[in-house]
């Protein structure tokens, strides 16, 4: 090992050693201009001859000299050293400020489903790169320790690291080297000596288990069988025999609500046989970004080892959540405390729960409120009814409230059940109020209807623009257990919006998210989707694609539908609702992603 200070090739002086492994170390360098690199050191007669190309070039550094991606480490320079009676190898790379995967898991044990894609999906972009050069290249040591995040900005940005096992894809099988590989991501040809993209993929697959479970799939303690010489890849393949189980979380980084879904693309892309895996690193990229089907995956008759013991109901057509931007923190109580509670009943009757009775949303008009609830019954696939004030009026005496009844009634039949009442303060107003004592009768039905309602699987979602005009009877726990503030999105929502709004369009090339969302700071979400469909019908006109001048043009031309006084009150009725309210206190939810 060298030591602080000392010089290679008489030109990189060691700052302070990082790794070593079989036939390398690794350090931190800086240059004869002072500038700070990774050094890697390689035991020239430690390598193995599958190592080595044809012309005597060790392959890891010829691969990264003729990759250049921004999801890569960058390559900046090589040789040969001396020292002594030994020969070494050496290959610089760019310094990465920041943190591998594996020291980021050691501190947070999971990751949100939201930081799971934000690193998967540069990941994926970084091994199409790979896999879709004239001679394709495969990583081979995708897993958690060759992911590096970038935290010299503002957003983390992951880079693949560590080529030792790269290998080109039309290579003989017997330049393939499998010593010193994680177990825990290879996939199953690999063990035989077989590679291909898709194997990379197998890995990503695990890779996305491990940030979101806390353990990499199909996961045994190999300590007890490294002490008893066992061979530890036949371990791997055993426990492999067996049904793929998610861990118990007991921490308190709890996963999105989006969870389920990649835990679904990560089985699918660990499937035993390769033809039922993703064929490329684009169509994983599709699935994460919401284009994905169970039904694509492995037959009925697939064995043991590539089924996951967690299966949810198939949802209606739809997106679900995967069409909100933002809104985490509401995802996250709704996937807790409604979608489990659904889908696990026995466990969470184990522990005296079920799902609340129902949630009130408010905030400005236009943020999504109503939005949320029908992609909420996308999302679960369970029976969805929307009620307008209109649908419940009746000129008969008593006419409201037996409808009223009847609408519950039919509820529970179909149980479970999302009943979206809209505009709720009409429905069930304050009866000391003038317009309410007229209502006393309905309020009293609702009232009624609402009392543990959870109980019989109807869960009730109520939005209002005005919360203050409610009867405070209605707000108390037992009815409406959880109310939530929906704002206008912060800045990430917006620029999510933008995405989500223009990704189907006839988009042009460089467009700049940061800065729309900058221009559109106080416009609600209703705001931005009126924006982006008034400038798709501008570049319509002259048969253009959707330019960032087009956008701008729009911004600038059109002004947020609710006044900034407005969102000011609503921020005083927040702080009055909070204050009234004795339960446990409530996050502002809305499109918020940070």
């Amino acid at each position: 090992m060298l030591t602080r200070s000392e010089t290679i090739a008489d030109r990189y002086t060691v700052l302070f050693f990082i790794k070593h492994g079989d036939h390398a170390e690794t350090y931190r360098v800086k240059d004869e201009e002072g500038k700070v690199g990774f050094l890697k050191l390689f035991h020239l007669t430690k390598l193995h001859r599958t190592q080595f190309d044809g012309e005597r070039n060790i392959k890891e550094i010829e691969f990264l000299k003729s990759v250049k991606h921004p999801n890569i480490v960058q390559y900046r320079d090589s040789g040969e050293w001396v020292k002594g009676n030994q020969r070494f190898a050496y290959l610089v790379l760019d310094f990465i400020s920041g943190e591998t995967l594996e020291e980021r898991l050691k501190r947070a044990h999971t990751l949100t489903s939201y930081e799971v894609k934000q690193i998967v999906t540069p990941v994926l972009n970084g091994l199409k790169y790979l896999h879709s050069r004239s001679q394709p290249l495969v990583h081979n040591d995708i897993n958690h320790q060759n992911i590096m995040l970038d935290l010299s900005g503002n957003i983390p940005i992951p880079k693949i690291i560590d080529f030792g096992y790269a290998r080109a894809f039309h290579n003989s099988t017997k330049v393939y080297y499998r010593q010193g590989l994680n177990p825990y991501y290879l996939a199953p040809e690999c063990f035989n000596s077989i590679f291909s993209p898709q194997s990379d993929l197998f890995s990503v697959g695990a890779l996305m288990f491990h940030l979101l479970t806390g353990l990499p799939p199909w996961f045994v303690d190999l300590s007890d069988y490294k002490k008893n010489n066992t061979d530890l890849e036949e371990v791997v393949l055993e426990a492999r025999k067996k049904k793929l189980k998610i861990p118990y979380l007991s921490n308190s980084t709890v996963p999105s609500p989006d969870k389920d879904q990649l835990l679904a693309i990560a089985k699918k892309a660990m499937e035993t046989d390769i033809n039922y895996r993703f064929q490329s690193a684009e169509a994983m990229l599709r699935a994460i970004e919401g284009d994905f089907s169970n039904e694509a995956s492995h037959p009925s008759s697939s064995p043991p080892s590539s089924e996951v013991e967690s299966e949810s109901k198939a949802k209606k057509a739809g997106g679900g959540f995967n069409e909100i931007a933002g809104m985490d923190e509401l995802k996250e109580v709704l996937y807790h405390d409604v979608i489990r509670a659904l889908e696990e009943k026995e466990l969470y009757e184990e522990y005296g729960l079920t799902i609340p009775n129902g949630m009130l949303l408010y905030g400005p008009p236009g943020c999504g409120k109503s939005f949320f609830a029908q992609k909420l019954a996308e999302e679960v696939g369970y029976n969805y009814v929307e009620v307008k004030p209109s649908e419940l009026a009746s000129i008969y005496v008593h006419g409201s409230q037996e409808k009223i009844g009847k609408l519950f009634d039919e509820a529970r039949k179909n149980a479970p059940t999302i009943l979206n009442f809209e505009e709720f303060d009409a429905l069930v107003p304050n009866r000391d109020s003038h317009a309410g004592n007229h209502q006393s009768g309905e309020v009293n039905e609702f009232l009624a209807q609402l009392n543990n309602c959870g109980k019989e699987g109807i869960f009730v979602i109520a939005t209002t623009n005005q919360p203050g005009l409610i009867d405070p009877a209605v707000l108390r726990a037992g009815r409406i257990d959880k109310i939530f503030f929906v704002p206008p999105p912060d800045f990430k929502a917006r620029k999510e919006l933008f995405k989500l709004l223009l990704k189907k369009r006839p988009l042009d090339f460089g467009i700049d998210f940061d800065l729309l969302a900058e221009k559109t700071e106080n416009y609600v979400a209703i705001d931005i989707e009126h924006l982006v469909n008034e400038a798709s019908r501008e570049a319509l006109k002259s048969r253009s694609k959707i330019t960032q001048d087009i956008l701008l043009g729009t911004i600038q031309k059109t002004r947020p539908s609710v006044r900034l006084s407005e969102i000011q009150k609503y921020e005083q009725i927040k702080g009055v609702l909070e204050g009234q309210d004795q339960r446990p206190s409530r996050p502002r939810i809305g499109f918020r992603t940070d």
